[in-house]
């Protein structure tokens, strides 16, 4: 076949249509990869980001993950399958451990491709993402110091050179101070660029200042404790310890920080009369919460939930047929809670001599005119939740004519046939317990309310939760100014703030009159329940060795429960009435021993091995 020019021509001009259309093809941007440029101009994809870096902040023990820590304290006892930390002999030197230099190494990197690559984005927007980014490296570093101690400050990409020398990149440990004072310039710097106003979900000037007030507030007690406790826990680089000159410099720094929240916009939330579930509102109410300040949201809608509620409900109101009751309250918890009259919170079950047990008309007696966080905290006997009765009764006990038989049955069983035939068909064991070792219903005799779903199928598989986790309120804030006011020497000032506390849980205004720093610690205790503070606390304040000990006989040490009883008597004034039992929770088996190396969790080996620059921590 032959071909003419024309032929030739034409298939010449095809092969460079076709080479000129292959060359485009081969050079269109990817539809699946966003380069820098876009996504450093579109401000939608950086706040994406963002909310990325959010979700990655580490958790102890929260709703949404690390949430069986509530177990692992003295807040509450474990009821759930299993030992949990009922058998917990010891803490781990790393159980604490948090290195986390990746969420480091991401917010350097923005920070840097936005100064990099934004070039239409405007000026004010810019600063305020940079000043976003600073807050969660920021939060990031607090979070690493209050677990290691002093850690590398890395503000920049470390980049590796492929020189077969990775020296470089070892960074040796900035010491303790050096990060708490990172820490508060970081906040200092960024608190007027970083907006958010009104935001409860993205961090603001009021959320970088609540910050600032906590971690000032645990720079502030290292000092001081450290060295008064005469524990003087330390390295000779400053990696661990602070110079206790510092005290009174970070807690004026805390103070200050506090200042400016409570200058703010936030209130205590008091919009419920009833004061318990107002307490409740406080911490789980979305909508027109003026308290808290910086929280972690969730959406069913957009199936963003949670299984705390579906785990932790009561057994007797639970939804579905499988988990509920896990973490439960202790008794230790719940006489942390004072009466409104000022007296001691300690549940009187027995006469003064001993020789009979105290009679009460119904199950919330014993109860009665306490402090109303416990209600908006923990479920007690004779209390309901989202309109329903939590029956908790652990047996009857039944007068012989000498003394009482003490009868306990399964879950919602009834005192009568065919089990007891001479029984009066009156309840025996409530539909949620307690019972001694059975597990998903109470081993104490309580349940949670704080952090629990109302919202009906929120305990169930299918829908679960979507409460939130508050980082930052506005109650904590007060307990934090007032701690650095009394630790300053203004007790007149300190008194301000934590009875604005203590007035919205029912006391009378200016019911304290003097104060001292283990008061303030029951109040913080009671106010902040299971809001990962007790721990961490404790630490603060080198107090955790002394009431942790390890010691069966310290009875803050060990876990106690709550047991009720009706009284089956007939014919006597006393009959159907109700008595109260305290026993150490049945299932609790170790007490809690909390040593010396646990002040500082140990960096982990592999992390060592990487670099040898890294100076332990004492005691590991």
């Amino acid at each position: 076949m032959q071909l003419t020019y024309k032929t030739l021509a034409l298939s010449a001009g095809l092969l460079l249509s076709l080479s000129a259309c292959e060359k485009d093809f081969l050079e269109r941007d990817p539809p699946n990869i966003v380069l820098d440029e876009q996504i450093w101009n579109d401000a939608t994809l950086i706040t994406s980001l963002l909310a990325n870096n959010y979700d990655r902040l580490p958790a102890h023990s929260q709703i949404d993950a690390g949430w069986e820590q509530f177990a692992a304290y003295d807040e509450a006892t474990w009821s759930g399958g299993g030992d949990g930390s009922n058998n917990l002999v010891d803490y781990g030197y790393g159980r604490w451990f948090n290195w986390d230099y990746g969420l480091i190494r991401d917010i350097n990197l923005a920070l840097e491709n936005i100064d990099k690559y934004s070039t239409t984005l405007p000026e004010a927007q810019k600063n305020q993402f940079k000043a976003e980014f600073r807050f969660l490296r920021a939060y990031m570093y607090f979070e690493m110091v209050k677990r290691e101690g002093g850690v590398p400050l890395v503000t920049q990409q470390l980049i590796y050179d492929f020189s077969g020398d990775p020296s470089p990149l070892q960074k040796p440990r900035d010491t303790e101070a050096a990060v708490y004072d990172f820490v508060a310039s970081e906040l200092d710097a960024i608190k007027n660029d970083i907006g958010n106003d009104g935001s409860n979900t993205r961090a603001n000037r009021y959320a970088a200042m609540a910050l600032k007030s906590r971690a000032m507030l645990y720079a502030a007690s290292i000092a001081k404790y450290n060295a008064e406790s005469g524990l003087n826990i330390q390295t000779p680089g400053g990696e661990v310890g602070i110079p206790a000159s510092r005290a009174r410099e970070y807690y004026q720094k805390s103070l200050d920080a506090s200042k400016e929240v409570l200058a703010g916009p936030y209130q205590l939330y008091t919009t419920n009369p009833n004061l318990g579930e107002n307490f409740y509102d406080a911490i789980t109410r979305k909508t027109s919460n003026p308290e808290v300040i910086l929280a972690k949201d969730f959406l069913v809608a957009r199936d963003r939930r949670h299984g705390f509620t579906y785990d932790n409900i009561p057994r007797g109101i639970r939804e579905d047929n499988l988990s509920s009751s896990i973490i439960t309250p202790a008794l230790n918890l719940v006489e942390a809670y004072e009466y409104l009259d000022g007296t001691s919170g300690e549940i009187k079950t027995r006469t003064a001599d001993n020789s009979d047990f105290i009679y009460y008309d119904n199950l919330s007696a014993p109860f009665a005119n306490k402090d109303a966080r416990l209600y908006g905290t923990v479920i007690y006997p004779g209390t309901t939740f989202a309109g329903r009765e939590v029956q908790i009764q652990a047996g009857v006990m039944v007068w012989n004519g000498s003394s009482y038989n003490t009868l306990e049955g399964g879950l919602a069983s009834t005192y009568g046939p065919p089990t007891y035939p001479n029984g009066d068909n009156k309840l025996l064991t409530g539909s949620s317990g307690p019972q001694r070792s059975e597990v998903e219903v109470s081993n104490t005799g309580f349940y949670l309310r704080k952090y629990i779903d109302a919202t009906p199928k929120a305990s169930t598989r299918g829908v679960l939760s979507d409460t939130w986790w508050v980082r930052f309120r506005l109650g904590e804030v007060l307990l934090n100014a007032s701690e650095a006011a009394l630790e300053l020497g203004n007790e007149a000032e300190a008194l301000t703030y934590v009875n604005r506390v203590r007035q919205r849980a029912g006391f009378p205004a200016n019911s304290l009159t003097s104060l001292t720093r283990l008061r303030l610690e029951n109040e913080r205790r009671v106010e902040l329940a299971f809001e990962d503070h007790r721990v961490w606390d404790l630490r603060r304040w080198r107090r955790a060795h002394v009431l942790w000990n390890g010691n069966s006989a310290n009875p803050n040490a060990v876990l106690y429960a709550l047991y009720p009883y009706r009284i089956v008597r007939p014919g006597d004034s006393r009959d159907g009435k109700y008595v109260f039992l305290k026993l150490q929770a049945p299932r609790f088996r170790a007490p809690r021993n909390f040593r010396l190396g646990n002040y500082y969790s140990a960096i982990d080996q592999g992390v060592l091995n990487n670099n040898p620059k890294l100076v332990r921590n004492p005691f590991q």
